[in-house]
């Protein structure tokens, strides 16, 4: 009787602790919007590409972090130290 009703219990826990899992996570991860084209300067191969709000950073395999808007235009070009 104590093993069955035990047995019922952690059934119970497991159904809703996997029902609430479902329900609360979000469904995914919001993709940050892409820039339909971003131009690199002639001769420089991106390392890296990070996405802010309102902006892309690349930083450069010259030592160089650029800075593009949302419509691809280059806004900044910092050189690294």
């Amino acid at each position: 009787m104590l093993t069955t009703t035990l047995a019922g219990v952690m059934i119970v826990g497991l159904v809703t602790i996997i029902g609430l899992l479902v329900t609360r996570l979000p469904k995914g991860p919001v993709l940050p919007e892409l820039p339909a084209r971003i131009a690199l300067p002639e001769g420089v191969k991106a390392e890296t590409v990070t996405f802010g709000k309102g902006f892309t950073v690349v930083v450069s395999d010259t030592g160089r972090v650029l800075v593009y808007r949302p419509d691809g235009a280059l806004v900044q070009d910092v050189p690294l130290q």
